[in-house]
């Protein structure tokens, strides 16, 4: 291995040489270059191979040569690239090859070598490992796709790309990525083609030896893709993709209009088919003839009109398609619309008016999600709506009687309208919901309880809670309570919370931190109350904490009233009880602090 490794770094000498004799690096640096390439050539050339090793390689011949770019833009000097920057470039190629070959899997690793040669190699070079990385990995259909879409806009091959294409679909023939990329490929190429004749006709030059087939201009091929697709994936939302590709180049309308009459053809049963002809209304110009709207007041006019149109088609399509997918998409418009900024007051009148009356009928006919009539009471709450909120939400809880959703919208709206009924209907919820699901809603009533109530009263509530909510998910309440003790009560209070809820497990490390600090804030820190504090956190948490023994150490040595000769014991203890990599960590964080010490 050694002969193999003295081979390698003579082969480098050459170039090492002309860094020097340029200029570019001094004597110094090129022997330091020397020594850590002997290493990381030792590193890839062991019987016993590390992908990270060969990461490493690559790494530092990518910094070298940058360091290298960045010199000869300093001094200015432009010239040898052929016989250093060209060696370096093949040296890193061939640990690609060895790494990819050897990790076939990782298509990371492949990936950050064609990063690499798109940078620093040639393009045949480069098509020679998109041909490698597809023949690995043909099952994956975003690598064809990154092929086909170098070789048509970096080597301006369409050819190349829709041969790729072809190609991938024998492999995924039902793939709507790749169809809707080779779709939008082919657009491209025939828009490309009719820019060149164009410019071509404008020059006045004869154009009689290069081919413009009329298929190709018009976007034929396209068309066929189009139709192929259509009889392999049947989904309107595969369907709404290609329009929406093709609506991207205008010498297509005739293709667009085709694709859209199938489309209300195929899926008028589809929910989105009629959200996507709503609101296509929004784009459809002014008749032929008409001038332009100019002022403000004629701008808005225009845009509330074409929104009644859509609100027509989203009409009709709520009586052609009761379903409540269909009333999503119509409240969704209707919603957008609303928060879309306007100067106008009427149109923002409007919009609110028409998007009230999408939630009312949508309720009428039962068919209103919970998040809508969440959005629906939020809508009236920002309005100061209270009463209109509250039926609202009554009526939410009667379509969605357990969902806690519901329960938390009929809340907020109490809340917010500072309502003497929030704790009887807080009670309520908890008799009628499953206690497991209403951990949410107790934290909703302490946190109304800490501004609206009194100390005694939040307390309870806080009792209720950490003896009804069980398992991991009182802890968050449990963090909760000893918060409230310290800000309402001080220390003494927290302290009384902590020991009543010490026992009541389980608990987490920051309910024995919070306790650790709250003491720490104090004017007379007492080391003595620490150690417990430290003593209970580790018999629940000194097994897989490597922090609270290292906090510990340190709190002995850095407190007033420490005792720096337990660090020894608490150390020994610390090596017993852990285990893995909290192990490991503690004895790595223990040698750092050491070393600091010294």
């Amino acid at each position: 291995m050694a002969e193999i490794i003295q081979e390698r770094i003579e082969d480098r000498v050459p170039e090492l040489q002309q860094l020097e004799r340029v200029g570019l690096f001094s004597h110094e640096e090129i022997k330091a270059i020397i020594k850590k390439s002997s290493h990381l050539e030792y590193r890839i050339q062991r019987r016993a191979l590390y992908k990270e090793d060969f990461i490493n390689y690559v790494q530092y011949e990518i910094n070298l040569l940058e360091l290298i770019q960045k010199r000869r833009a300093r001094t200015g000097y432009s010239f040898k690239k052929d016989e250093i920057e060209d060696c370096i470039v093949h040296r890193v190629q061939g640990v690609f090859r060895r790494a990819s070959a050897k990790w076939k899997d990782d298509v990371q690793l492949w990936l950050s070598y064609i990063v690499f040669c798109k940078k620093w190699a040639t393009e045949v070079q480069l098509s020679k490992i998109f041909s490698a990385i597809l023949a690995v990995h043909s099952n994956k259909p975003a690598l064809w796709i990154m092929a086909a879409k170098w070789e048509m806009e970096d080597r301006l091959s369409s050819e190349n790309a829709r041969q790729l294409f072809l190609r991938a679909l024998r492999f995924h023939p039902e793939c709507p990525k790749l169809y809707q990329e080779y779709f939008r490929m082919e657009l491209m190429h025939a828009e490309k083609l009719r820019k060149e004749k164009q410019e071509f006709e404008k020059a006045k030059m004869d154009v009689g030896n290069l081919e413009y087939a009329e298929e190709i201009l018009t976007g034929e091929l396209a068309r066929i893709i189009y139709k192929n697709s259509m009889s392999v994936i049947k989904s309107a939302e595969f369907h709404v993709s290609l329009l929406s590709i093709a609506q991207l180049f205008d010498f297509a309308k005739d293709l667009q209009r085709e694709i859209y009459n199938d489309l209300q053809a195929l899926y008028i049963d589809d929910p989105l088919t009629w959200d996507y002809m709503a609101r296509r209304e929004l784009e459809i110009e002014s008749q032929p003839g008409e001038e332009p709207p100019t002022t403000k007041q004629a701008k808005a006019a225009e845009v509330g009109r074409r929104e009644e149109r859509c609100y027509a088609v989203y009409e009709e399509a709520v009586k052609t398609l009761p379903t409540e997918a269909m009333w999503k998409y119509y409240i969704n418009f209707c919603m957008e619309r609303f928060t879309k900024n306007t100067s106008s007051k009427l149109l923002r009148k409007k919009r609110l008016e028409r998007t009230m009356v999408a939630f009312r009928k949508a309720h009428d006919v039962k068919l209103l999600s919970e998040f809508q009539y969440k959005q629906w009471s939020e809508l009236l709450l920002r309005r100061d709506l209270f009463k209109e909120a509250m039926e609202v939400a009554e009526a939410g809880m009667e379509s969605f009687r357990n969902s806690v959703e519901m329960w938390q919208l009929k809340l907020q709206v109490l809340m917010t309208s500072k309502s003497r009924e929030v704790s009887r209907l807080f009670e309520n919820a908890f008799v009628q919901l499953k206690p497991q699901i209403c951990l949410s809603l107790w934290s909703a009533w302490t946190e109304w309880s800490e501004n609206a109530n009194s100390q005694e009263d939040t307390e309870m509530i806080y009792e209720k809670a950490v003896l009804a909510v069980t398992g991991a998910e009182s802890v968050t309440l449990k963090d909760k309570y000893l918060d409230w003790a310290y800000r309402s009560g001080g220390y003494k209070k927290a302290r009384t919370v902590f020991e009543s809820l010490q026992e009541r497990r389980p608990l987490s490390v920051d309910f024995f931190r919070k306790m650790i600090q709250f003491e720490k804030e104090q004017e007379s820190c007492k080391m003595a109350n620490l150690r417990d504090y430290y003593e209970r956190a580790l018999r629940e948490f000194g097994s897989v904490d490597s922090d609270l023994w290292m906090d510990y150490i340190k709190e002995e040595l850095n407190h007033p009233l420490g005792r720096p000769e337990n660090c020894g014991h608490i150390y020994w203890r610390a090596t017993k009880m852990l285990q893995g990599e909290s192990a490991e960590m503690f004895l790595a964080k223990y040698a750092l602090h050491q070393a600091g010490q010294l």
